[in-house]
């Protein structure tokens, strides 16, 4: 969730304190997204996963859970302050930059990024090596946002509140493309692990039209990103506080960009 080029520097910097909250919003929305593909991938007892830009701990605990004492996660992020906590047992800790490093060595059954290739400007050269990670027999599941195919903030645009929320959403996308993301990445998913040389792949998307997460991850996302809103004239500090004060009322059906999960299997 948190890999980044750091030339163009991540615009949901982890270093930012809303970065926990953030964390936890993520996970509860599509941690059991992201369990259901890996139980189905079979993942268990005994296996090495590599999790990439985990930002948070909660996903290498659960991989943790699945593999038991046996089993071997490792946790890799460029920043990885939010999951020194968590080390020790079968959970290792890295600093590691996929665009940049090597793989680490072994082999794996499991390689694991949510939320984090579409972010990269060189995202062709994170999957070799995410590729190269494998073991042959080895699963890659990779989980990217496509803000394009659902752009919207309140899919109901019902009103003046649910018309500024999409705006200041579509200040963040604006935001987000300036830094290299590409906002249609996700779609992209099956045929890139096709041509990556995996067999059999398969994908679906998910998405809430509205949780009580969606609404702390809105807050969460613009307090971190205000500033830079206001500076490049996306929104102006009332507008801003006029949306958070909406959203803090509970007066708006927030959704998020659907999040495309693909899996395939190294020959």
């Amino acid at each position: 969730m948190a890999e980044h080029d750091a030339e163009r520097g991540y615009l949901l910097d982890n270093r930012q304190s809303q970065a926990g909250v953030r964390f936890g919003a993520l996970a509860e929305l599509f941690d059991p997204v992201t369990f259901r593909h890996v139980d189905r991938l079979g993942i268990g007892p005994g296996m090495r996963c590599w999790e990439i830009g985990a930002g948070g701990p909660s996903v290498p605990l659960g991989l943790a859970e699945r593999v038991g004492p046996t089993g071997t996660v490792l946790a890799t992020d460029i920043d990885v302050s939010w999951m020194h906590h968590v080390a020790g047992g079968v959970i290792e800790v890295q600093t590691h930059d996929v665009t940049a490093d090597p793989p680490p060595p072994g082999g794996f059954d499991l390689v694991h990024a949510r939320l984090v290739l579409v972010h990269l400007a060189d995202r062709a050269e994170a999957l070799r090596t995410m590729v190269r990670a494998l073991r042959p027999g080895g699963r890659l599941l990779l989980e990217d946002a496509d803000p394009a195919l659902q752009p919207l903030l309140c899919p109901d645009e019902s009103g003046p509140e649910q018309r500024l929320a999409n705006r200041l959403r579509s200040g963040f996308r604006t935001l987000m493309a300036e830094r290299g993301a590409d906002l249609s990445y996700g779609r992209t998913l099956p045929r890139v692990l096709r041509e990556a040389g995996l067999a059999g792949v398969q994908a679906d998307a998910y998405f809430p039209i509205t949780s009580p997460a969606c609404a702390v991850l809105e807050e969460a996302t613009v307090r971190q990103i205000r500033h830079r809103l206001v500076e490049q004239g996306l929104a102006t500090d009332e507008e801003i506080d006029r949306h958070l004060a909406n959203v803090a009322a509970g007066r708006l059906d927030l959704a998020t960009a659907p999040m495309i999960s693909a899996s395939g299997r190294r020959p």
